[in-house]
C-alpha cells in the first residue's frame, strides 16, 4: 500500500464501510446521510476517491474494503510517525506522554510490547 494520509472525512467513511461492509451503495448513501449528513453526490464522490487509492470496491452496487483497518492505521501511523517525528519512535512517545506518567502495569504491556518487536 502506498503510504499517504488520509483526510478525517476520508478516514470516517472507511470506517463507516468496515462496520458495515459489504454494503450496498444505496443503504451507504443513507447511512452517510444519516451520519454525516451528506446528499447522495458527496457519498459517490467520497466513494470514487478512495477507489481511486485502491482501497475500497463498488461492484454490483456493494461496497467492500480492499484494505483492512489495521493496514490503514499501520499506513497512517507511519507516515504520521516520518511527517511529524523524523520516523523516531522515542521522540513521539516523549511528546506523547508530555511529562505525563504511566503506571506500572502500562509500562510493563509497553516493555512486553517492544520486546516482541526486537530484531
Amino acid at each position: 500500500m502506498e503510504l499517504y494520509r488520509l483526510g478525517t472525512m476520508e478516514y470516517r467513511f472507511l470506517s463507516l464501510i468496515w462496520d458495515n461492509e459489504p454494503i450496498n451503495s444505496m443503504k451507504l448513501v443513507q447511512l452517510c446521510n444519516e451520519v454525516f449528513d451528506w446528499k447522495k453526490s458527496t457519498t459517490y464522490t467520497m466513494l470514487k476517491q478512495l477507489q481511486k487509492k485502491g482501497l475500497v470496491a463498488n461492484q454490483n452496487a456493494i461496497v467492500t474494503s480492499l484494505v483492512p483497518k489495521e493496514q490503514v492505521q499501520a499506513n497512517e501511523s507511519e507516515v504520521f510517525m516520518n511527517e511529524t517525528f523524523s520516523g523516531s519512535l522515542p521522540s513521539f512517545l516523549t511528546a506523547f506522554l508530555g511529562g505525563k506518567t504511566i503506571s506500572e502495569e502500562e509500562a510493563e504491556e509497553l516493555k512486553q510490547l517492544i520486546d516482541s518487536y526486537r530484531g
